[in-house]
């Protein structure tokens, strides 16, 4: 019964350890990435407001094609909301709404996810011509890990996992556009 009670004691112990250090680790997170497409400013812009085309260029709407997707409101206006459902852990569930627009600059979303774990992010896309010819587009995110979970901040990094993931959309888009 002694090394029963010494391991409880022992595992009480990294939990208490883990928690308290959680106090101490960042809860926000923030990833944004940028490419540069050849085309111009307003044609990729049209693009990028309807959020159904992002099922042809995002890294996650492509990452389980027994996804189940729906729609309510108008695409590429304040309101509209693209949700999803996977079986995918990686995916999950939830909701993507556009809050605000503002015409050929900037796009803001917020994303609500339900499964596996419940949090809400704000995300953006702007735009900017370089030339005539040539936009910088980037696709970004603030929001938050609660605590306890933070403490994975410390093990892995998931602003540069979402940053790549952005990187992979970002390129897909590039590719579509440019080809059009």
């Amino acid at each position: 019964m002694k090394i029963v009670k010494k391991i409880l004691i022992g595992i009480l112990l990294l939990v208490v350890i883990a928690l308290i250090t959680a106090l101490f680790v960042s809860k926000d997170m923030m990833a944004e990435r940028e490419v540069i497409i050849n085309k111009p400013k307003q044609e990729v812009f049209n693009y990028v407001k309807l959020l159904k085309n992002q099922n042809n260029y995002s890294k996650w709407a492509t990452m389980d094609s027994a996804m189940k997707k729906e729609f309510r409101g108008t695409d590429g206006t304040v309101g509209f909301v693209s949700a999803w459902d996977s079986e995918n852990a990686d995916v999950g569930k939830g909701e993507q709404e556009i809050k605000k627009i503002e015409e050929g600059k900037r796009i803001n979303f917020e994303l609500r996810f339900i499964k596996p774990f419940k949090s809400t992010a704000q995300a953006y896309m702007t735009t900017e011509a370089i030339t005539e010819t040539q936009t910088k587009i980037q696709w970004g995110f603030q929001g938050n890990m609660a605590y306890p979970f933070n403490i994975m901040k410390l093990f892995m990094n998931p602003e540069k996992a979402v940053g790549d993931d952005f990187s992979t959309g970002l390129n897909n888009l590039k590719t579509i556009l440019e080809k059009q």
